[in-house]
Formats: C-alpha cells, sequence, structure tokens
C-alpha cells in the first residue's frame, strides 16, 4: 500500500514536472507572429507614437496592420497619450515636434497638400490629434500631423464690418475613428462680440451668433483705448495698447466644458482676460493682473479642463515668470505656480515674449526675445520647471516662435 503511494506521488511529480518544461518552452518559443491578427493589433496600439513610423519597416504582416482600418480603431481604444508639442519657427516651413515621453525632438514629414503652400500658412489652434492652419485669404485648413491628411473648410464669412478676429479654438470629441470636431471663432468690435462655428458632422459654418456683455458691478469694463498699457515684444521694444504677439499667437486663446458648458478665454487688446460663455451666449471682462503700465508679457492656457494664465512681468530689478488661476467665487486671482528666482532673474530687461500651450498637468513656455531664447516645461503637480535641450536640424540650432500642443494619434479624422 505504502508503495503503491511512492509510485502514485512519484507520478504526479513527474507530470507536474514535464508541465512546468512544456510551458518554458512554450514561454521561450512563443512569437508575436502566433497572436491572430485582432489580438496583434491591440498589442501593437499600445507602442509608444513614435513606434508606429517604423512598423511598416518590421515585416509584412506589420505593414498591413500600419495600414488597416481596424488597427486605427484598436488604437482609438487608448485612453490617452503623452501630448506632442508642434513647434512653430518663424519661416514656417518645417514641421518639428517636441515628444514628451521620450523628451527628443522629431521631424515629421511636411504634409503632402501642404507643401505647395506652406509659406503661407499658420498655424493657430489644435485639439486632440489635428491641428488647423490659416492661410493669407482667411480660410482654414484642419491636417493630422502624424498621417499628412488635410481637409479644407469652406470659406468662412464674417460680417465685414466687425471681422476682426479675436479667439480661435478648437475643439474635438473622440469617438473611435468616427470623432469630429468643431472649429470657433470670436471676431467683432468690444463690446460688440460675435461667435461662428464650424462643425466637422454637417461640413459648414453655423450662422453668427451674438455675445452680449455680463454686467459684474465688481469689474470695471474698458473696452476704448484711452488706457495705455506697456507690454514686452518679441522685437524687443516696449509697445502700448496693442499686444505685438508671435504671430501664430495673435489668436491665442483656449477653450474649456465647465458644468457643460462651452467657455473661451482670450486677451483683449487691453491686456484683459475675456471670458465667453458659448451656451449662455456672454462674454465678461477679468480683472487685471497687474495694474496699468507695468510691463510684462502674458498668455493664457488650458490644463485639466481649466484657464491660466502665464505671465513674466519686471519689478524690482528683477524679471518674475508665474502662473495663475482665477477664482471665480472670490472674483481675485490666485498664484498656483512660479519659476524660482534664480532662473528667472536673468531675463530682467531682456524684453522677452512668452508664448504658451497647455497640456494635462504641463505647460510648455516659448521665451523669445532678440538676446535668447529658451523654452521651458513646467509641471503643475510637482511645480517643476525644466528647461527643454536645444533642437539641432542639419547642424545648426532651431528657434521657434511658439508651440502647439497635440495627441499624437494616427487615428485622428479631418
Amino acid at each position: 500500500m505504502e508503495l503503491g503511494d511512492a509510485y502514485g506521488d512519484l507520478g504526479v511529480e513527474m507530470t507536474r514536472k514535464r508541465k512546468r518544461d512544456d510551458e518554458g518552452n512554450l514561454l521561450s518559443s512563443f512569437s508575436l507572429d502566433d497572436l491572430n491578427q485582432d489580438i496583434l493589433e491591440r498589442v501593437l496600439s499600445r507602442l509608444p507614437t513614435s513606434a508606429f513610423f517604423r512598423l511598416s519597416s518590421v515585416c509584412k504582416r506589420w505593414k498591413s496592420v500600419a495600414a488597416s482600418s481596424s488597427f486605427k480603431y484598436a488604437c482609438s481604444d487608448v485612453s490617452a497619450r503623452d501630448p506632442w508639442f508642434f513647434m512653430v519657427d518663424p519661416h514656417l516651413d518645417r514641421s518639428i515636434v517636441f515628444d514628451s515621453t521620450e523628451k527628443s525632438w522629431k521631424k515629421l514629414n511636411y504634409p503632402h497638400v501642404l507643401q505647395s503652400r506652406h509659406h503661407n500658412l499658420m498655424p493657430v489652434a489644435a485639439s486632440g490629434g489635428l491641428i488647423c492652419f490659416r492661410n493669407s485669404s482667411g480660410n482654414f485648413i484642419v491636417s493630422n500631423p502624424l498621417t499628412g491628411s488635410c481637409s479644407e473648410l469652406p470659406p468662412v464669412e464674417l460680417d465685414q464690418k466687425n471681422q476682426y478676429l479675436h479667439a480661435i479654438v478648437m475643439s474635438s470629441d473622440r469617438d473611435g475613428c468616427k470623432g469630429s470636431y468643431k472649429l470657433i471663432l470670436v471676431h467683432g468690435q468690444l463690446p460688440k462680440l460675435r461667435f461662428k462655428v464650424y462643425r466637422s458632422t454637417t461640413g459648414c459654418w453655423d450662422d453668427n451668433v451674438t455675445l452680449s456683455r455680463k454686467v459684474d458691478d465688481s469689474i470695471e469694463f474698458n473696452f476704448n483705448d484711452d488706457t495705455v498699457v506697456y507690454f514686452l515684444s518679441r522685437t524687443g521694444n516696449v509697445v502700448s495698447t496693442n499686444m505685438q504677439r508671435s504671430p501664430s499667437k495673435q489668436y491665442s486663446s483656449v477653450i474649456v466644458n465647465k458644468n457643460g458648458e462651452d467657455l473661451i478665454y482670450f486677451i483683449s487688446s487691453s491686456g484683459t482676460i475675456m471670458a465667453c460663455n458659448l451656451n449662455k451666449r456672454c462674454f465678461v471682462e477679468y480683472p487685471r493682473l497687474l495694474p496699468v503700465f507695468s510691463e510684462y508679457s502674458i498668455d493664457v492656457v488650458e490644463c485639466r479642463g481649466e484657464m491660466l494664465v502665464v505671465m513674466l512681468s519686471e519689478f524690482l530689478e528683477t524679471a518674475s515668470l508665474r502662473v495663475w488661476r482665477y477664482d471665480e467665487d472670490a472674483r481675485t486671482w490666485h498664484q498656483i505656480a512660479a519659476l524660482p528666482p534664480a532662473m528667472s532673474h536673468e531675463w530682467y530687461g531682456k524684453k522677452i515674449d512668452i508664448n504658451c500651450v497647455g497640456a494635462g498637468d504641463q505647460i510648455l513656455i516659448c521665451m523669445n526675445s532678440n538676446e535668447l531664447y529658451t523654452y521651458l516645461l513646467c509641471d503643475l503637480v510637482k511645480n517643476q520647471w525644466t528647461e527643454l535641450p536645444k533642437c539641432n536640424m542639419n547642424g545648426e540650432a532651431v528657434e521657434f516662435m511658439s508651440a502647439f500642443s497635440f495627441e499624437p494619434r494616427i487615428e485622428a479624422r479631418v
């Protein structure tokens, strides 16, 4: 009886040993080629975005995966990707991005449709995986910078008497490969503002909608040019009344959704922040961050569905770079981040112009003047400021005016 039990135990142990050996052999001989097409596409869709450009050169099967529509659907299931920053250089003739995941510069192929007319195009807005360009005629072209696909929007008709543009923003919804987007323009002469919307779902522009001024007794409105405000320009001069921003950021604005309502924020010609509620069809002017006659450069960004203001100012023989949030209840500004003084002091007297863009918990700040240029990445959660490495292409350093953040998605449709 005991001998039989011993033989039985030995048989069980040998069976277990063979099973372990079989599993080891299975794992050692496992190959992605053994996966069915659906599983393979799901695995490859989780790769870093930069790897997508190399799929076609691995093998014929992977090349077919990269070109398939089902692979794009698999990519759309990935909830979020780290942002890339589309950099704008003074000549507007390159597609260079900064990959926030790999902390490196990459050069994209300029969209084929735009190559013959890129010198007339200026990036003006971005959302999701798309970037919007505006040509010298005032028309818009939306492009996926990864795939190079483009779509030219119908010509927009604005009121000829009040066609001054204050804001150009994009808003996108992602639903697999059937994502849609809106392009929204705010135009007119203060205090008579209007907005106009293009919807990709209909392929046409909506009619103009008038915005009324929301009365707020706690804020003193000033819609005339009698108040002179001084700004730091990229040309190194102190200018008054109208800000001289980098051309790509002259419509600097952001859109956020709060409680189901779309709000657009932009900087007025006098340097104050304007908030437009598209659902309630009204707008309001926020209090000034700094008093009149102050020297500063300012920009608005969107981070995690919230509007923030980045400001570079000079005071007591030093420069200060700070990030501000507006408290709607208290109707006042609160500082939420600041660059250490040791890092900002060197910019005093340099007449720096800042152009900023937000992405998640990060803000990319492009700083330019006649004397220097640099780019900082601010982590709002850690209050950590990092200087980006210099970008060198063909042996020479490249200088950028501004940037637009987008989520690198090959499935984004125009």
